[in-house]
């Protein structure tokens, strides 16, 4: 399928995954809305870009902020598909910690917000958009792509609240599309393993060499563009719906 015509909104769009999903969905044609925080390096790639790519600093816990987005991906075509990547941070706590300490509730409560809240507020509010629309022949009206990890299924020692936030993810997922079914939007979700995006370039060769070393076939880090790869698919394939699709080569997280 060629995405010429169409309208893509990608939030965490300046982010590792964000990023190579924009460029890809760029590149096949689609006019894309950057939905984003970081003003520098989404203005930048917008800019880099240039037609047909539209930066709009985007807070997923904020309604209002989604909705302008959503507004400017109107302004460009017609918006039938989002790609919901967005990150930010991560909580290392046990549930109770050597110390003896327990896991501080804000941190468990900012990582549901942001991962699972987040995630379901452009997730509801993107939706109804598209749910306006004509169906296409086939009766699809669009398609939407959620992000979870592989740690929603298998999380490690000190990852009780990001693994909380990803398994929700993987929940929703399915019960998501059969709720939209009844409006033709497909619903799917990615659960990476170990990618190699930007941010995991400061923890260096040494480590990265390590996580690679427990991922069976092939022996190395995913990279962003395979992410996008898989969710330009899973937009495209008018038959797969209410999936978690894992990218991981085999990986399985050990306990720590």
């Amino acid at each position: 399928m060629a995405f010429e015509g169409e309208v893509v909104l990608v939030s965490g769009g300046a982010g590792g995954l964000g990023e190579a999903t924009v460029r890809r969905l760029h590149g096949a044609g689609a006019a894309v809305v950057i939905a984003d925080v970081n003003d520098a390096k989404a203005g930048a790639l917008a800019e880099e870009l240039g037609n047909k790519a539209v930066y709009v600093r985007t807070d997923v816990l904020d309604s209002a902020s989604i909705e302008a987005a959503l507004a400017a991906a109107g302004n460009l075509g017609t918006l039938r598909y989002a790609v919901i990547a967005h990150g930010g941070f991560g909580v290392l706590e046990k549930v109770v910690n050597r110390d003896g300490s327990p896991h501080t509730f804000e941190g468990f409560t900012d990582t549901i917000a942001l991962y699972l809240s987040g995630t379901y507020n452009v997730l509801r509010l993107t939706a109804a958009k598209i749910a306006e629309l004509d169906p296409k022949p086939n009766g699809e009206r669009g398609a939407i792509v959620m992000t979870s990890s592989i740690a929603g299924y298998e999380g490690q020692i000190g990852q009780s609240a990001y693994a909380a936030a990803k398994g929700g993810v993987n929940a929703l997922t399915l019960t998501g599309a059969r709720d939209l079914s009844a409006v033709g939007i497909r619903l799917n979700s990615i659960a990476p393993g170990t990618v190699r995006t930007p941010i995991m370039e400061f923890l260096g060769e040494e480590k990265l060499a390590k996580f690679a070393e427990s991922v069976p076939f092939p022996k190395r880090l995913g990279t962003p563009d395979e992410y996008a790869f898989l969710a330009q698919h899973l937009l495209e394939n008018p038959y797969i719906n209410g999936e978690v699709v894992r990218l991981d080569g085999a990986q399985r997280f050990q306990p720590k």
